[in-house]
């Protein structure tokens, strides 16, 4: 078994019984597809954060844009969990929205969401590589190393801050959970690690392990250069890489009018032709590129819907 099909099993509950649910078939609420008005405000949700405030004027910058090029008034919101992003998305109340790539695929299980866009790197890619951080004086090398440590995670539902790191030290017997639910994986982490944290992001991990809180930090291959100061970074290096992840996607509803949805890919287009700052400063990328559901979740996303694990508290944490 991969680690990511381990990092499956473990963390997504009931995908399961979603396996049915197809982008034609997903529960809405039995309700219809809402009419289309010129006047009703375009509605795009961003990441989970416990820190919405801090980031609210970074999506104000991308709000305007959007309501000057799709020529309707835009609405954002920024929750704490991704159960809300998705039940908006399934009864009509959002039109689109930024993800992380598992949140991404049950959203598209669950409420028919489709990805439109992808994020794109500065090289040009559409993935990133799930990668392991310690401090440059550690001798931590590999993840057997990491066993009575201290570690800092993204959250619960990152794709490289944990489900992929945390999936292959199960896969490797590192971490041995003794059951199939969330609190045993929890207790197993308690024994395995001296402390664990959830820091609620890239760049919180990062600044968790440049200060010496932690001795080692999850996320993307370039979270060091993204998000600390040179000097920040010349107390961290890297350890380890464990795969490849899909970048975040952006999926719209699935009633969402062809004339919308067409505006809304075509502006976030433009977007990254003219203003790729804004992109950058939302989430350190150059911009996006279109690309559907299949075509950029492909085998990550039938490993998250294939297998049972802990659907609902994947949900109901923090992205």
């Amino acid at each position: 078994m991969t680690p990511l099909l381990m990092a499956a099993l473990l963390f997504l509950t009931g995908c399961g019984d979603q396996r049915a649910n197809t982008n034609a078939d997903a529960d809405t609420g039995g309700r219809a597809a809402p009419a289309e008005d010129p006047s009703t405000p375009f509605r795009l949700g961003f990441l989970p954060s416990e820190r919405a405030a801090d980031f609210a004027a970074k999506a104000d910058t991308l709000k305007e844009y959007l309501a000057r090029e799709m020529g309707v008034p835009v609405e954002v919101q920024i929750p704490t969990a991704y159960e809300p992003l998705i039940e908006a998305l399934r009864f009509g109340n959002l039109d689109a929205s930024f993800m992380d790539s598992a949140p991404a695929w049950i959203a598209h299980q669950r409420a028919g969401a489709e990805v439109v866009l992808a994020e794109r790197r500065e090289d040009g890619s559409t993935y990133y590589w799930g990668t392991g951080f310690t401090r440059a004086d550690s001798d931590i090398d590999s993840l057997d190393d990491l066993v009575g440590k201290r570690v800092a995670h993204t959250s619960w539902t990152g794709s490289s801050g944990f489900v992929l790191p945390i999936g292959t030290m199960v896969n490797q017997g590192l971490i041995r959970p003794e059951g199939n639910e969330f609190p045993d994986l929890q207790r197993a982490m308690e024994r395995t690690f001296a402390s664990y944290t959830m820091a609620g992001g890239y760049k919180a991990a990062m600044e968790l392990l440049a200060r010496g809180q932690v001795d080692a930090a999850f996320g993307a291959d370039d979270a060091a250069e993204r998000f600390l100061e040179p000097a920040q970074r010349a107390r961290v290096k890297e350890f380890v890489r464990l795969g490849r992840v899909p970048s975040h996607p952006i999926v719209v509803r699935r009633d969402l009018s062809p004339a919308r949805r067409e505006a809304f890919v075509n502006a976030m287009l433009k977007l990254t032709r003219e203003r790729p700052d804004i992109y950058r400063e939302l989430y350190g990328v150059e911009g996006v590129v279109p690309t559907t559901t299949e075509e950029h979740l492909g085998d990550f996303g039938q490993a998250v819907s294939n297998l049972p694990g802990l659907h609902a508290q994947f949900l109901g944490n923090r992205g």
